[in-house]
């Protein structure tokens, strides 16, 4: 079984293709979800503490 070099080209492709889903993944799932879920808390918050406010002084 003799690989050509357009079949070494196109692996080693696939392996960089599949290295940088894998690390994608890993920084979708480490920074960027829980940063989008914090700021949707925080803002949750503020839009409950404003109407609490509103509430308390009409």
């Amino acid at each position: 079984m003799d690989f050509e070099f357009s079949q070494y080209l196109g692996f080693l492709a696939f392996l960089t293709i599949l290295t940088i889903g894998f690390w994608l993944m890993i920084f979708l799932l480490t920074f960027v979800v829980p940063y989008w879920l914090g700021g949707n808390i925080i803002e949750l918050y503020k839009e409950w503490r404003d109407k609490k406010k509103a509430k308390r002084s009409a």
